[in-house]
């Protein structure tokens, strides 16, 4: 008889036999100042569940641990795509986690059919865990990266502008991938190399650029990229700042023959603009000290705008004029740019980073200062927002 596994795996190091492998992860997603998701995926058919534990100085075996299972429904689920969300962490707490998965054999109408456990050993262990969002704490360091499109040696180099002990997020504005035909490609082009240097114990937040709209497999984008809303559209509070991270679709008109008549952003668009006339209202926004928009296409350049950005321009500034936006991160141009407000259309700040830099943020009692540093670690330009 075929024998069933089970996979343990701390997010600092996997754990599996022969029969059933994790091949991509674990890494964060969608952490808050409340929650967070593991994402992972197998080679094979699984059940899968985390357990959780406070870095408070006991063993992870102390106590028995609180187990999350992915579910569906009130139903739990089984497959090869792995996406577990905790609920009930606290603000600003560490936490550590061990994820494990359980090889299903096979079906039987409603029954299904395991084989033997095999559990790794992580007696004596010391975990590293991550960090939940605390909205109360005073300063926080992040970078953001956009434009990659699957080029490894650029991802490595901007990647170095991480550093261990200070950077507490990453953001990718969009377009880290050229388009999506398969999940390899996603991993293959940027996840992976996430995971070496950080994503087991640090979250990044992915901004869906146009071209990870494109392919078979963009539709499966929320499988691997889970966000707080459930959308592509979601808000985050860390360190007195209040992020808007916007979706601005694809940049051609809907009807462009590129689509093969499968878009229909304008109307995603106008649902996303719907949502955020809310958000600006929320007391959560308006209370905090900072806010910053990251959208991937910022509608910059005037009558050089396509349709994309100067549609989502259309939609979203009236609302964020209002806001007391601090500043917009974009991309997609593969240059930097910084506009001023008289020159846009919006009454606050667009800085537009480059494909070969990374714009390192550092958010304190002085304000808000970016520095677009090059794939060599040299600091190019330098902005302070208060």
């Amino acid at each position: 008889m075929k024998k069933l596994l089970l996979v343990a795996a701390l997010f600092c190091g996997v754990y599996s036999a022969q029969a059933i492998k994790i091949i991509y992860g674990p890494y964060l997603q969608a952490v808050t100042d409340t929650e967070a998701t593991i994402v992972w995926v197998t080679d094979q058919q699984a059940m899968s569940w985390v357990e959780v534990a406070p870095v408070d100085g006991t063993n992870f075996y102390n106590v028995e641990r609180p187990k999350f299972y992915q579910t569906y429904l009130g139903k739990r689920v089984f497959g090869t795509e792995h996406q577990v969300r905790i609920t009930g962490l606290e603000p600003g707490k560490k936490y550590c986690y061990s994820v494990s998965s359980k090889e299903v054999l096979g079906t039987r109408r409603h029954r299904l059919h395991y084989g033997d456990i095999v559990t790794a050993r992580i007696y004596g262990r010391r975990y590293p865990g991550f960090n939940t969002l605390d909205p109360k704490k005073e300063s926080t360091q992040f970078i953001v990266l956009n434009d990659i499109h699957a080029k490894q040696e650029k991802m490595d180099a901007l990647l170095n502008t991480f550093e261990d002990g200070k950077t507490e997020m990453v953001f990718y504005n969009g377009d880290m991938v050229s388009q999506v035909p398969n999940v390899e490609i996603l991993f293959n082009g940027f996840v992976n190399a996430s995971i070496e240097r950080f994503a087991r114990q640090i979250p990044f937040y992915l901004v869906r650029g146009n071209h990870e709209t494109r392919g078979v497999f963009a539709t499966k984008f929320l499988d691997y990229f889970p966000t707080p809303t459930g959308k592509t559209y979601f808000t985050l509070k860390h360190a007195d700042t209040f992020f808007i991270i916007l979706d601005g679709g694809e940049d051609k008109p809907d009807s462009d023959l590129e689509y093969y008549e499968t878009a229909v952003y304008d109307q995603f668009r106008r649902e996303e603009a719907e949502w955020l006339k809310k958000v600006v209202e929320s007391e959560e926004c308006k209370s905090a000290k900072h806010r910053i928009v990251l959208m991937h296409m910022a509608p910059i350049g005037g009558k050089n705008m396509w349709h994309g950005p100067k549609y989502s321009g259309e939609l979203f500034l009236p609302i964020l004029n209002k806001a007391n936006i601090t500043l917009m991160l974009g991309g997609h141009t593969h240059r930097y740019s910084y506009n001023k407000p008289e020159e846009t259309g919006a009454n606050f700040p667009i800085l537009v980073n480059a494909h070969n830099t990374a714009a390192k943020v550092n958010i304190n009692n002085n304000g808000v200062k970016v520095d677009m540093i090059d794939m060599t670690g040299k600091v190019v330009k330098s902005h302070i927002f208060r």
